[in-house]
């Protein structure tokens, strides 16, 4: 599947993220927690001693199989759901860095569970993402997620195993000589654009398509954020808007799969920040179930655009981690209802307080959910001076 060669570049670039998504420099001694499922082992190896050859100390933990999962949703009662083992608070307390690499066995072994399951998995959970959270906006901590190929992810995008494999070569820059090289490049290039749309008193944004037409309040102390490191691939550019100011309609024409769920052809309409109704052509019921999670599910986390300039991913790869990036012939537009990033906060983000975040409309949920428009589309930002730009067209930013 992946050659010695390429496993090494892999791990290679999988360093440059987990570096950049870190604000303060890694110092020896440092914590990397390295979560994985099992058919990754031989990626996680490569990085191993990469991360050793750093002076870190990297702690491995292996996901559940898809078989564990089937049994711990079949079998657990509500306190089974939400224990949270010893020492689990006490190691992300002390974490620095985190790298996920996604090997999915199956995507579709949960579909029978109740999504109330999830939901209460996940809330449980939820103090351990917002410690991460915190640890962040100090600098303190980074991270950075993959996806290494499988049978059961290149079935249900319709491709070969081996075909899945040369996707990720080529979405990642593996083909080249030194890819880190060429992600620091697009970190670059990146900036630039960033630059100029954050240099703009952007107030509003309006998002219009064949089956799409949003407006999303940009917020106070908001700046776009993208190429962090954070997710290898990402092309996206993104921001945390203010969810009290979103109005209209926002269709998904790209599919996903969700907790074993398949859901295609959602339809969202949004009334004074809150979805109101909800339609999808398959998986209506789980969808709903999912927005009904807590408070803030059914509020938007994220408005973000893809430069199909950069992305090289143009097919549907059944996984939210490359689908969200996609390129092709229009680029995307995705939102995320559900919760929001401080990174997107233009001050200083150890002092974004819960309070600060609700005074400013950052959204807070258990649930942050990437919804993926690939239609041809023209984004025009409103600004607060009066006038207006179109900022993206034809699947690229226009600055």
């Amino acid at each position: 599947m992946f050659d010695s060669m390429r496993l090494e570049k892999y791990a290679d670039v999988l360093i440059w993220g987990l570096k950049t998504s870190r604000k303060k420099p890694f110092a020896n001694g440092d914590v990397v927690l390295v979560r994985f499922d099992a058919p990754a082992l031989p990626l996680v190896e490569a990085l191993y001693g990469k991360l050793l050859d750093l002076r870190l100390n990297p702690v491995v933990r292996l996901q559940p199989t898809a078989g564990m999962e089937r049994s711990f949703y079949d079998l657990s009662g509500q306190k089974q759901l939400t224990f949270v083992p010893p020492g689990e608070k006490e190691l992300v307390d002390n974490l620095s860095g985190l790298v996920s690499i996604l090997a999915p066995q199956s995507l579709t072994h949960l579909s029978h569970v109740d999504p109330a399951s999830f939901g209460m998995f996940q809330k449980s959970r939820k103090f351990l993402r917002d410690i991460m959270d915190r640890r962040e906006e100090q600098g303190e901590f980074g991270w950075t997620l993959c996806l290494y190929p499988t049978p059961a992810l290149a079935e249900k995008a319709g491709l070969s195993i081996e075909e899945y494999a040369r996707q990720i070569e080529k979405a990642c820059y593996l083909n080249m000589a030194q890819p880190e090289q060429d992600w620091q490049q697009f970190w670059n290039a990146a900036q630039e654009i960033k630059a100029k749309l954050n240099s703009l008193d952007i107030e509003s944004y309006h998002i219009e398509s064949e089956r799409t037409d949003l407006r999303v309040v940009g917020g106070l102390m908001r700046r776009w954020v993208g190429i962090t490191g954070h997710n290898i691939p990402s092309f996206e550019m993104y921001i945390s808007p203010d969810w009290r100011g979103t109005e209209g309609v926002f269709y998904a024409d790209l599919p996903s799969y969700r907790s074993g769920n398949y859901i295609k052809g959602v339809k969202l309409t949004f009334k004074a920040g809150v979805v109101t109704d909800v339609q999808a052509e398959q998986g209506q019921e789980f969808t709903i179930q999912q927005l009904n999670m807590d408070q803030g599910a059914r509020r938007l986390g994220e408005f973000s655009l893809t430069d199909r300039r950069f992305s090289r991913i143009d097919r549907f790869m059944a996984h939210t981690l490359y689908d969200e990036n996609f390129g092709g012939q229009n680029g995307n537009c995705h939102v995320a209802v559900g919760s929001s990033y401080s990174d997107t906060y233009a001050g200083d983000p150890a002092e974004l307080t819960l309070e600060r975040k609700e005074e400013l409309g950052f959204n807070n949920s258990a649930l942050h959910w990437d919804l993926i428009n690939t239609e041809a589309k023209r984004v025009t930002a409103y600004l607060r001076g009066g006038g207006k730009t179109v900022i993206y067209e034809q699947g690229m930013f226009t600055l």
